[in-house]
């Protein structure tokens, strides 16, 4: 019986070691490069829209805890009183139960306040955010997020 001695050393190792080329890591990074730029503007227009569902789940929040306080005191808290009023007893209401809110009154998804009129134009109250810019109107994430829609 013939013994086969083996060798370390095959064809291919002679000519090159094992490992990725310049050339094939670049093609990577430019694959990877058109895919994120692919995904990204997708993942980051939705992060815009889920700021406004935000602030139209807040303005629903306040709008049940206004609710709250009128069944309370007969009235929505005025304009002056605002939605602090929630929070805290107002000088002149003797009725008040609250607090009606578990915390402070939340910012906008923007950081902004909330515009809190009592009476207001579209009814007994207006509630409203003004969107990414914080001006009135817009379109897009700019756009106003109100209490009466």
């Amino acid at each position: 019986m013939k013994k086969r001695s083996f060798s370390h050393d095959s064809p291919r190792s002679k000519g090159r070691e094992a490992g990725f080329t310049l050339i094939e890591l670049l093609v990577v990074v430019i694959i990877i490069g058109l895919l994120a730029s692919l995904v990204a503007p997708k993942f980051f227009g939705k992060i815009g829209t889920s700021k406004q569902k935000v602030a139209k789940a807040q303005i629903e929040l306040l709008g049940a805890a206004l609710d709250e306080y009128r069944l309370d005191n007969s009235r929505y808290p005025t304009t002056d009183q605002g939605l602090a009023a929630l929070r805290e007893r107002p000088e002149d209401i003797s009725s008040w139960a609250g607090p009606y809110l578990p915390k402070s009154v939340p910012k906008d998804p923007w950081g902004n306040e909330y515009v809190y009129t009592s009476p207001g134009e579209n009814g007994e109250y207006d509630l409203l955010s003004y969107g990414r810019d914080g001006n009135p109107g817009g379109e897009g994430e700019d756009a106003d997020i109100v209490s009466w829609e």
